[in-house]
């Protein structure tokens, strides 16, 4: 059974900007997800890096404390990683120069990320089974909140995804499961966007499966 953690809040830029790269948000994604351990070379298959340059990546994160060594498996002639944490949130002090910039840096690698793994998916979805192509979707409501609204919503998608996570169900999800990206953000438009508070119905985006 993975060992229980709780979500780590990363608040100082130095983690931030240690973050910021494709490879090491894929990496600490697998190890969060899984809740388990890999090595090196493991990690390395995830990424398509080298070894050598994964291992560099798995040292920068240990630094800022988001991977650490777990206890060597086998004959113990490589190391064997897992995250300190099972998710992480960003709360900087925004009133900074230097962590604003850190963490507009790291949102940027993070949402380009996503958007790459959507438009993959698009790629590929006519090669998929057809109950997933029916299942998957891709929609964009806009909705009429106050910011306490806002996070009674958020509290509750937290709530209602929670059973479903990756590492609770290793191991006792149902035949047929495999891994699904749920990407998730809740954003005040920009005051000139914002509209005519009173309609009745907010416009909507969606896009079929």
């Amino acid at each position: 059974m993975a060992e229980q953690r709780t979500s780590t809040k990363i608040t100082e830029p130095r983690v931030m900007r240690a973050l910021a790269h494709p490879a090491r948000i894929a990496i600490l994604e697998h190890l969060d997800s899984t809740g388990g351990v890999a090595t090196a070379t493991q990690c390395a298959e995830l990424v398509g890096l080298s070894p050598s340059a994964t291992s560099y990546h798995l040292r920068e994160l240990a630094k800022v404390g988001l991977v650490e060594q777990a206890p060597s498996r086998g004959d113990g002639r490589e190391r064997v990683w897992r995250s300190t944490s099972a998710g992480l949130s960003v709360d900087g002090d925004t009133a900074e120069p230097e962590t604003r910039a850190a963490e507009q840096a790291l949102v940027e690698v993070w949402t380009a990320r996503n958007t790459a793994q959507v438009q993959q998916w698009w790629a590929r979805r006519h090669g998929e089974p057809k109950e997933w192509q029916e299942a998957a979707t891709l929609m964009v409501p806009i909705l009429l909140l106050t910011a306490e609204e806002l996070v009674e919503l958020n509290a509750k998608v937290t709530a209602l995804v929670e059973p479903y996570r990756r590492r609770n169900r290793i191991g006792k999800a149902p035949e047929g499961a495999r891994p699904v990206t749920l990407q998730y953000a809740a954003v005040p438009r920009d005051e000139a966007e914002r509209g005519e508070q009173g309609s009745d119905e907010p416009g909507r985006a969606e896009l079929p499966s």
